[in-house]
């Protein structure tokens, strides 16, 4: 059995790239009326962009940076670690690291197999968090790198 391919790292997402993507989140909240944080990353880790929508909560700012930083730093979605955990035994080690949080509501973005940032959501149940995140990565469709 072979290992999973793992999408490599590329250049950090661009400030208009990460606009459309912020935009794109944002909208899918304010239809709810979701009161939330949204943060992108670049592939590195650093804050690109981040939105604190009206009446979000103050935690769900570093939250949200947690979940981007997550899901940038392991190239996977952060509900992968969330998962884990819930699942007990051997997921519970998840709880002792510092690098990681595992919540649902962070998402990389990939363009082309290249990692080149990622999304972070907080502000509402987790699943709601990931479905803003969700329409962030979807503005990236079709985009080339």
């Amino acid at each position: 059995m072979s290992a999973p391919v793992v999408a490599r790292y590329g250049a950090p997402i661009t400030l208009d790239r990460a606009r459309r993507v912020m935009a794109a989140a944002e909208a899918e909240a304010q239809t709810y009326g979701w009161p939330m944080v949204i943060a992108v990353v670049g592939s590195g880790g650093h804050l690109v962009m981040l939105h604190a929508l009206d009446q979000a909560q103050h935690a769900s700012v570093t939250v949200a940076q947690a979940k981007a930083e997550t899901a940038v730093n392991f190239r996977r979605p952060s509900k992968i670690f969330e998962d884990a955990v819930a699942s007990g035994s051997l997921g519970l080690r998840l709880l002792g690291m510092h690098n990681l949080l595992p919540l649902d509501g962070g998402l990389p973005l990939i363009v082309d197999g290249e990692v080149i940032g990622a999304i972070g959501v907080s502000g509402m149940q987790s699943t709601q968090d990931a479905q803003v995140a969700a329409a962030g990565v979807a503005a990236l469709a079709g985009d080339r790198a």
